[in-house]
């Protein structure tokens, strides 16, 4: 697909508003498909299936984590070759049986392979997505841009975790909260075929005009030298993916451990969906403010000072005790996550040549949705060997750490 001399394609969020608006609606479907699980797999695990054993419970983080990592890869690649919404179709139509799967699953091992649907539903949904927003704005308002995509999926994943709580509490564990899931599925994928239009043209028009820096301003690179420049030699793209990784690393401790220890400690289904969905809604709403305020202020302070914050409250969480002063922790973990998220998507999206982003961001998503498999491996691990709390401090350290590395290896990268 190439870009004709008369052919004029123009970028820009107010120019492109309604089809933004469009896929923003869709990458909220994609987000209530996560959101389904993050309450009620955990307790499905435990009181279902009798999976007791930290590290067999979150095996199905691990499979999604792995899966969606993968293919987030492919997705950017392929997107390059063919255009988006062929990739972003393909992802709705993998999707159609998980809620299924979900809902009357005879064996954990079900529910495993569901998560493994799941990791390429994400993938080549939610990354296309991403691709899509990037390649309609431009890059004077990448950061409000991304923040909006994320804020819609995690709003969605709040939601729909908030949903499934309320819906099992009176319910039941299954099948009614994946009721839900069937819905997205059918939605997601009928308004991609019919009204979601293909945006790689508008990647090629800024490709003309775009003024890259170091490596990055090459615009002719082999796979294997775009791959090796996001995931180590380019210094912004390299530190953006180590953070990634590591957001997702805590993301899938809490994802797949905090619903265990607030059960441990008594409370009701309801109230575990309250604090599961409140993580997500603070990250999806903030990310309306974060987004734009890194084209305002910049990128590198926020993401290291979004780390940060992530690691105090996941301390938090793990020292104190009761519904309100856990929730006090979800909503700092959610501020924390929210200045991360969008920020360094927007890095990538300043970085890459626009003739490789699409190929950069799949391989940062890959770095950074491998965190979920890491991070439940890690923590399912030191749960089973050394306790649960020692589980929670660990990766809140790493997290901390993963902070320093941005601090002391990323550059500015928004010429504001």
């Amino acid at each position: 697909m190439k870009l004709r001399d008369n052919q004029k394609i123009v970028l820009g969020l107010r120019n492109n508003l309604a089809q933004f608006v469009l896929l923003v609606a869709v990458n909220a479907l994609v987000g209530g498909m996560l959101g389904q699980e993050r309450t009620v797999l955990p307790l499905i695990a435990k009181e279902i299936f009798h999976v007791h054993a930290y590290s067999a419970v979150l095996m199905y983080i691990v499979a999604f984590g792995v899966i969606k990592a993968i293919t987030n890869f492919f997705a950017g690649a392929v997107s390059e070759r063919i255009g988006r919404k062929p990739v972003l179709i393909a992802g709705w139509i993998i999707g159609i049986p998980i809620p299924f799967m979900l809902a009357y699953g005879s064996s954990w091992d079900w529910i495993i392979a569901a998560n493994v649907f799941l990791g390429l539903n994400q993938g080549l949904t939610w990354s296309t997505t991403v691709i899509m927003k990037i390649d309609l704005v431009g890059p004077q308002k990448r950061g409000l841009a991304m923040g909006l995509n994320e804020a819609a999926g995690y709003g969605a994943v709040a939601i729909t975790a908030l949903a499934t709580g309320f819906i099992a509490s009176r319910y039941g564990l299954r099948p009614d909260p994946f009721y839900l899931g069937m819905v997205f599925v059918a939605l997601g994928l009928g308004i991609s075929v019919a009204f979601v239009r293909e945006t790689r043209l508008h990647s090629v028009s800024e490709a003309r005009t775009h003024v890259g820096v170091g490596h990055a301003a090459n615009s002719d690179l082999k796979m294997s030298e775009i791959v090796l420049l996001t995931s180590f030699k380019e210094k912004a793209l390299s530190a953006a993916s180590q953070a990634g990784l590591v957001n997702n690393l805590n993301d899938g401790m809490a994802w797949g451990m905090f619903p265990i220890l607030f059960s441990r400690e008594g409370l009701s289904v309801g109230k575990i969906g309250v604090l599961v969905a409140l993580y997500p809604a603070i990250w999806g709403l903030g990310q309306l403010f974060t987004g734009a305020l890194s084209d305002r202020w910049g990128r590198k302070w926020l993401i290291s000072t979004g780390m940060f914050t992530q690691a105090l409250a996941i301390v938090w969480i793990s020292l104190v005790h009761g519904f309100g002063l856990w929730a006090v922790g979800s909503i700092f973990l959610g501020f924390g996550t929210a200045m991360v998220y969008p920020t360094l998507l927007a890095v990538i999206g300043d970085v890459a040549h626009p003739k490789w982003r699409a190929t950069s961001v799949g391989i940062y998503r890959l770095w950074r949705d491998f965190g979920f498999a890491l991070g439940a491996i890690l923590a399912g691990y030191f749960a089973d060997t050394l306790g649960l709390l020692p589980a929670i401090w660990i990766v809140a350290f790493i997290t901390a750490f993963s902070g320093v590395v941005v601090a002391f290896r990323m550059y500015e990268t928004h010429k504001r």
